[in-house]
């Protein structure tokens, strides 16, 4: 049986409610970032290996263990998250798929190694840590929106070392940081293959990006269809719909 704590809650991942995901108000719960995330990338159903960075509580490997069968890596450097995310694990009864690691993304390809995985998925913080005027009160959540513990060029390092060649690399994160992202990329020999840009509605700038690359691969880019998630009532798109609920 799993325990929940005082401030926890159980929440449906998926509209048939067949799994369950621990979510707290005190610390930084999951959101469509990280949704769309897992239904972007290009995930191996049968054979491969994936690992999640910056995993959280654990929703893109729960999400990602329906679509697929392979043995999937969580990794979460903050505690507490990383301990919803395992007790989720076993609340879903997917201890033998999913395996959680406790540590600093940056220490795995020296604890795992090098290309040894087939994708990469990463929702990694998106905000640059110019000033202290801004952090969040609640050091869960500065921990997860800002570059305090890993900057972009990290993560980018970290993901191309631990992909296989012509392995796959899925990242989702804000439209202003895409130059970076893929100068970055190109520069740790991750190719960007596929991009995606989401909308709230139609009229608004772009809010999510995501973008998937192969390490080693060719260069040969698509742009995909926008992403509207709601229309001007504030209802769901139908496109939305489909993809997520």
């Amino acid at each position: 049986m799993v325990l929940l704590r005082d401030d926890e809650r159980l929440d449906d991942l998926f509209t048939d409610q067949t799994m369950k995901i621990i979510q707290s108000e005190c610390v930084f719960s999951y959101s469509i970032d990280a949704v769309l995330l897992a239904r972007f990338a290009s995930v191996p159903l049968k054979r491969g290996k994936i690992i999640d960075l910056c995993t959280g509580n654990g929703v893109i490997p729960l999400m990602l263990s329906r679509a697929s069968s392979v043995p999937i890596t969580g990794v979460e450097i903050q505690e507490r998250l990383y301990d919803m995310a395992k007790r989720s694990v076993t609340l879903n009864q997917k201890e033998a798929q999913i395996h959680m690691i406790h540590d600093d993304l940056k220490n795995m390809p020296k604890q795992i190694g090098n290309d040894k995985f087939d994708l990469v998925t990463v929702n990694p913080p998106y905000f640059q840590t110019n000033s202290q005027d801004h952090l969040n009160k609640n050091d869960h959540l500065t921990i997860a929106r800002h570059e305090l513990f890993v900057n972009l060029e990290e993560v980018i390092e970290t993901t191309s070392k631990l992909v296989k060649s012509g392995g796959k690399v899925a990242i989702v994160h804000r439209p202003n940081r895409l130059v970076d992202l893929l100068t970055l990329m190109r520069f740790y020999k991750l190719e960007p293959k596929r991009i995606q840009f989401v909308y709230p509605k139609k009229g608004k700038e772009a809010n999510i990006l995501l973008v998937e690359a192969i390490r080693d691969g060719r260069p040969d880019v698509k742009l995909l269809d926008p992403l509207y998630v709601f229309n001007s009532d504030g209802s769901y798109t139908e496109e939305l719909r489909q993809l997520v609920f």
